[in-house]
């Protein structure tokens, strides 16, 4: 009896520890780099995946790398959309919450495009997209792959932190400014305590003027020079290459925010 009993704890322990398993199983093994385009090293690969997953699970967001050589004649964005469909991306569920960037290495035309789903279109607009390609793309421009991605993917995680509509480099939301602006106030706080604490001034200039001594003869205006200052109207040319902005629709019916650039 004792021998059939321990023999079931031991077969309900291995079942029990085998479906709780199942999860970290399939974690452990979830893809978030497609180096199609083998911009990376494996040691790249490996460091750029635990970013990846200390940035997704603060997020609760993945965080997905796609570089390729050829687009297939499509668009990056229409490229973007297909990949993002056939993979059905999420942190937690199919086509869930996906921060994808796309990057295509065709000889005719180099390009980028960050894309956001679910939270990540939430939490990631045009316009925040936008402000995270302008700190990638010199990177890409440099060949510097590594720290592009890694800096998309860092900056991304720092302005889904902020309530969307909030532009996360706004100098309110700076700590330097903040501090400045706390260091000013405190400054006009002690000087008004200052002057209010000593005596006050009764000497005006009136106490050294003589009004029954002293006339005006006379007046008269003498023009000295004249300055002009001349200023150069600002050129809307843009010098980080060519833009492919705004989000969409992806063929699988999928809406995302995203923006792209040529490098």
């Amino acid at each position: 009896m004792s021998r059939r009993f321990l023999t079931l704890s031991i077969l309900f322990t291995s079942l029990f520890i085998f479906i709780f398993s199942i999860p970290a199983v399939e974690a452990s093994s979830k893809q978030y780099i497609y180096d199609s385009a083998e911009l990376l090293s494996e040691e790249q690969v490996m460091e750029l995946e635990d970013s990846i997953k200390e940035f997704g699970d603060k997020q609760e967001t993945d965080f997905i790398i796609h570089t390729t050589n050829d687009t297939g004649g499509k668009s990056i964005k229409t490229y973007m959309g297909d990949f993002y469909d056939e993979h059905a991306f999420g942190y937690d569920q199919p086509k869930g919450n996906t921060i994808l960037l796309t990057v295509s290495m065709d000889p005719s035309k180099r390009e980028v495009y960050l894309a956001g789903f679910k939270k990540g279109e939430e939490y990631l607009d045009n316009e925040r997209i936008e402000l995270v390609l302008d700190k990638v793309t010199p990177h890409l421009s440099d060949k510097n792959f590594y720290q592009a991605f890694q800096q998309a993917i860092s900056t991304s995680s720092d302005y889904m932190e902020y309530r969307p509509g909030v532009n996360p480099e706004s100098l309110l939301l700076k700590t330097w400014f903040q501090l400045v602006v706390a260091l000013a106030v405190g400054g006009i706080i002690v000087g008004i305590m200052v002057y209010n604490s000593g005596g006050r001034v009764t000497v005006t200039a009136r106490t050294y003027f003589n009004e029954n001594n002293t006339r005006v003869n006379s007046k008269r205006d003498m023009f000295v020079n004249k300055t002009v200052t001349k200023r150069r109207k600002p050129s809307n040319n843009k010098s980080r290459g060519g833009r492919g902005g705004g989000g969409g629709i992806t063929g699988g019916g999928s809406s995302f925010s995203g923006g792209g650039r040529s490098f």
